[in-house]
């Protein structure tokens, strides 16, 4: 959703990699890698944590239909997620709401 696949074609080739790698477990009905759910951006929403070099986030939620949606990407620089990427995250998740009832 919104501007995440464009931050991914960002990122350095072995996070793209990485990213590409636990999505495709996720397809598979497997748990990604690293990974925990992010209850604070929304029910069912989980996060993808890659380390490349420097931290990757990506949330995702796969709750709806046969689809898996990302609602966020972003390079994490700091030890707690920042509250803009959280709101980011959780608008993006309401949107996707609206949009599927």
């Amino acid at each position: 959703m919104g501007d995440s696949l464009q931050r991914v074609r960002a990122f350095s080739n072995d996070a793209r990699q990485d990213i590409g790698f636990a999505l495709d477990r996720v397809q598979r009905g497997q748990d990604p890698p690293d990974w925990k759910p992010m209850p604070s951006v929304g029910p069912g929403v989980m996060e993808i944590r890659v380390h490349a070099g420097t931290a990757h986030r990506l949330f995702y939620v796969t709750k709806f239909a046969d689809a898996i949606y990302v609602l966020h990407v972003f390079v994490k620089k700091t030890g707690k997620t920042l509250t803009t990427d959280i709101e980011l995250g959780r608008k993006r998740y309401q949107a996707l709401l609206r949009e599927v009832h």
